[in-house]
Parts: structure tokens; sequence; C-alpha cells
């Protein structure tokens, strides 16, 4: 009886210290340990017809280029992936911007805009270059950013860009290393 309660008791210390299984490690099989990020194109159509429901198509000059090094900065840091060149790199990553949008959350009693939302939309697709093949095509990704006008914690358009650029990048590395 004393040698099942040490076992279960065992069992228990075990399940316990061996975690969850949460990593930050990739999830991509060991071949796929480099990438090559091309960089951003900027497809945003300005000229597209306005509606009822979109009164305007933004476009911030080189916005393209800042998610490009944001995405290779955030690679970098996370370790998971070589940056190498393209002849070089096991998958590579093509973007395109496709839309910047700047929404109004929250007014004041004189129906001045309060608070903001940034929101960046990409186009991505990784290909593995080992095979030749698309592992996946996202239409549609997004990253964001609200920021208030007013406040303490206020802030311009132009400083809250880069932390939304930020977000788009840290989605798109979880994107790719973690295989979903």
């Amino acid at each position: 009886m004393i040698k099942k309660h040490f076992l279960c008791l065992m069992a228990g210390i075990f399940v316990v210290l061996s975690g969850c299984g949460y990593t930050t490690n990739s999830l991509l099989p060991s071949e796929l340990d480099s990438i090559h990020i091309n960089n951003f194109k900027n497809e945003i159509n300005t000229t597209k017809e306005i509606s009822d429901k979109r009164s305007n198509y933004t476009y911030r000059p080189g916005l393209e280029n800042d998610i490009t090094q944001q995405v290779i900065n955030k690679f970098i840091f996370n370790n998971n992936l070589d940056i190498k060149s393209e002849s070089k790199a096991s998958m590579l990553l093509e973007g395109a911007l496709v839309d910047f949008k700047l929404i109004p959350l929250s007014y004041n009693r004189d129906e001045n805009v309060e608070e903001f939302r940034i929101e960046i939309f990409v186009n991505m697709t990784l290909h593995n270059r080992r095979t030749g093949k698309i592992m996946w095509s996202e239409k549609g990704f997004m990253g964001e950013y609200t920021y208030a006008l007013t406040g303490p914690n206020s802030m311009t358009e132009n400083a809250a860009v880069p932390r939304a650029v930020d977000d788009l990048a840290n989605r798109i590395i979880e994107r790719v290393v973690e295989a979903w």
C-alpha cells in the first residue's frame, strides 16, 4: 500500500516538474532552420473607389520597408531561424502591404476623436525552398495598435504606427515558427 502511494506521489511530482509542454522553440521540422525575408511590397490601392463603408485609402510612405525591417529584427531576436540569403535559406517569406486603416474608436462631448486604432494588413506566402512548395499563404493578416490622443498615455499617430508594425511583426514570427 505504501509502495502504491509512493509511486503515485512520484508520478505526480514528475507531472508537476515536467510542466505543460510549452516551449519557445520552433515547431518546424529541423531541416527548416533558416529563412529569407523578401522586401514587403506596397500594394495599397489609393485610387480605389470610396464608399459609405470606407471614406479613404491611406498610404504611409516607407511603411512596407518598416515592416520588412521589423520582421527581420524579430526573427533575429527570436533566434529560432537563421536569416540567410535567398539562395541559402530553407524557407522564403514573401509579403505585401495591402491596407492601412486608422479607425476612430471614441469621441469626446464635442465629437472630437480621443482614441484611434491602427490596423495594418498584409498578404504573405511562406515557401519551402527545399521542396519548392508553398507551406502556407495568408491574406488579410493583421497587426494593430490602439492609442489615445489625450490623457497621460497619449501619443501621436507617428508614434503609434511603429507599435502597430511591431505587433504585426510579432504575429508574423508566431505564424512562421509555430507552424499552425
